[in-house]
């Protein structure tokens, strides 16, 4: 039996322009201009004004901000109050920018090169053998990575050939055109299957005469798991040589490469990951200065064009096609008047947040030195600048800084914090700092346990358990002692 009763709900719903506006916070520069080059190309409403000269060339934050609201427009609506005089008065000021914006300027970011695919398609052609052999070492090529590697089983490839190519072969075959093609070509060491065979490849292509390079061969070809352990103990018993002579072919195995497929390109165009900085801050008379990008706050308008316009429908409202090019002047005119206040509230919220991260790390931009860096988290910044901890997270998930100290990642500056045995709260940050000082200091011949570094912290004031140290170290990518011994 159907039974109809009544239900009282709350809940919350973001609009979609409150939507827009996170995903605008968190994009870093590049990102953030390439939206803004799609906003102005889907909405020709909107438009870059022409940049005007200034008296003070960094205006305050609240300067910056003249945004009349987002209210909407109804559809009987006065087209007056999208008429302007000719200094627009509706749009964002370009301010609180480097001086040195030029050195920002984004040029070709695209390249394109030689992949290692077409350098091996060329050589593969050069070689005599018949066209199926060719058809199949083209195969292999295709399915190696961009390392150079090959991590297909044979006996995949076998199948995918009789499917796709329509060519009946034999594990052995491929193999064999594998072994005695593919792994001849330039660069030495590609259409290996692992780590061993890709050093092995480089290494017979070598003099083998020389006794460095014979030792290093055996080595890699016998003793592969004892050198990846550091056992060199055990290698100097096995072979009954000198600690010198071990050392020389340790030295011939590093200059062997590990991804001979790295000098080359990818088999597409790729995108060269320059970093730009979101925000500039300098440092003068003891006094840190936050700016953001000027790339960040561009001076919008809504189109002269459009203006015309909505003029012509205002002394002509009897006309139908009229009316119909308005109302979609008007979903155009209510995108980029939101538009418009999106990018101030971004504006805003980036220089609020920077500001307040500068001032928590003042005494950092002013020496550089990470020890300095005090314990911050992300709430930390929430409670000065009033916002919430997701958008404080937003703004600096991928930005960067430009310090007088270099490139700086936001998110560096946060870290947890750890009480010293004076009771004074230090950053995680700067005792990773001092951990990595220690190992970097330490006899490579007889590296320190973690047991030992965590006496030695102890000694300079942080009581920190073992555990931790490991947790530290490996976020360092510092590897175990074993891991760490040298000759």
């Amino acid at each position: 039996m159907l039974k109809q009763h009544l239900q009282l709900k709350l809940g919350q719903k973001l609009a979609p322009q409150q939507i827009q506006l996170m995903k605008l916070i968190q994009l870093h520069t590049l990102e953030f201009e390439e939206e803004l080059e799609r906003e102005l190309e889907e909405n020709p409403a909107l438009e870059i004004a022409k940049e005007e000269s200034k008296d003070d060339e960094y205006s305050s934050l609240e300067d910056s901000y003249e945004s009349e609201g987002t209210e909407s427009i109804e559809t009987d609506f006065d087209v007056d109050q999208y008429l302007y005089d000719d200094e627009p008065s509706y749009k964002t000021a370009s301010s609180n920018y480097s001086p040195d914006d030029e050195e920002f300027d984004n040029e070709s970011l695209l390249t394109e090169g030689q992949s290692l695919y077409d350098y091996l398609m060329e050589q593969i052609h050069l070689v005599n053998i018949n066209s199926e052999d060719v058809k199949i070492a083209e195969y292999i090529i295709g399915n190696l990575d961009t390392d150079g590697y090959l991590r297909r089983e044979i006996k995949s490839i076998v199948d995918d050939l009789a499917f796709s190519q329509g060519i009946y072969t034999t594990k052995e075959k491929v193999d064999d055109i594998l072994e005695n093609y593919v792994q001849k070509l330039d660069p030495p060491g590609v259409g290996a299957r692992g780590l061993q065979e890709c050093l092995l490849l480089q290494i017979e292509k070598k003099v083998s005469s020389d006794k460095a390079v014979s030792l290093a061969a055996n080595i890699l070809r016998h003793q592969f798991d004892a050198l990846t352990n550091k056992h060199y103990n055990k290698i100097i018993q096995k072979y009954d040589i000198e600690e010198e002579d071990l050392k020389d072919a340790l030295d011939e195995i590093s200059k062997l490469s590990p991804k001979v497929g790295g000098n080359f390109d990818t088999q597409t165009i790729t995108i060269n990951q320059e970093i730009i900085p979101d925000f500039v801050i300098q440092v003068k008379d003891g006094q840190v200065i936050p700016m953001l990008n000027s790339k960040n706050a561009p001076t919008l308008r809504v189109s002269e064009e459009y203006k015309d316009i909505l003029t012509t429908y205002s002394h002509d409202k009897n006309s139908s096609e009229h009316k119909q090019a308005a109302l979609f002047i008007k979903q155009k005119l209510d995108a980029a008047k939101w538009y418009i206040d999106a990018i101030n509230q971004r504006q805003n919220t980036l220089l609020q947040t920077i500001t307040a991260i500068v001032k928590f790390q003042k005494q950092y931009f002013i020496t550089g030195d990470e020890k300095s860096l005090k314990p911050m988290i992300l709430k930390d910044v929430a409670d000065i600048t009033g916002f919430d901890i997701s958008t404080i997270s937003r703004v600096v998930k991928s930005k960067y800084a430009d310090t007088p100290n270099g490139i700086v990642y936001l998110k560096d500056l946060f870290s947890d914090s750890l009480t010293n045995d004076d009771g004074e709260e230090v950053s995680t940050k700067e005792i990773k700092t001092h951990l990595q000082e220690v190992i970097n200091k330490e006899n490579k011949r007889k590296p320190l346990t973690d047991d030992a570094l965590v006496v030695i912290l102890k000694e300079q004031g942080y009581n920190i358990a073992r555990r931790t140290i490991a947790k530290y170290r490996e976020q360092l990518n510092i590897p175990v002692a074993r891991l760490r011994k040298e000759l």
